[in-house]
């Protein structure tokens, strides 16, 4: 018969969780959300693990990695709307496994037409959309600049 852990045992059980975890600026989000070419894709998890390597950290938080990703994203279409053309392409960066993002301005439909206007093949499945393939086309940060490419809004 299996002895139940004591509250103490439970408390000093670390789960092997990541030792240090990054809270990262918004600003850092954006940029790498920027670095992203035209006919690549970025998913949330790749620019967190590429701020982890960055900063030489176990992990990124995944909710404020995604807060501030939609944050840059209603950013990159107020300065749209203020008659800026290199905004942030916000519309490469989508959720895990390739899908679209209903959070972004304008939801699905405005992210599909972008990123069909890029090349890219958008599939339903039940309710949610993805890139077709994403994973072929997945933006590469260890490859890329620091610089940021244009979206040409």
């Amino acid at each position: 018969m299996k002895t139940r852990k004591s509250w103490r045992d439970k408390l000093a059980d670390s789960k092997d969780l990541p030792k240090t975890l990054l809270i990262p600026a918004p600003r850092e989000v954006d940029e790498m959300m920027a670095r992203v070419p035209p006919g690549k894709v970025a998913t949330i998890n790749e620019i967190r693990a590429a701020l982890a390597r960055k900063h030489n950290t176990t992990m990124t938080c995944p909710l404020t990695t995604g807060i501030f990703a939609w944050i840059a994203a209603h950013a990159a279409e107020e300065a749209a709307a203020a008659g800026r053309t290199d905004i942030t392409p916000y519309w490469r960066t989508l959720k895990v496994d390739g899908q679209l993002n209903a959070k972004y301005p304008g939801g699905v439909a405005a992210q599909k037409k972008r990123l069909v206007a890029e090349g890219h093949a958008i599939v339903k499945k039940g309710q949610k959309s993805f890139v077709a393939d994403y994973g072929k086309v997945l933006c590469d940060f260890t490859t890329l600049s620091g610089r940021r490419t244009r979206a040409g809004a």
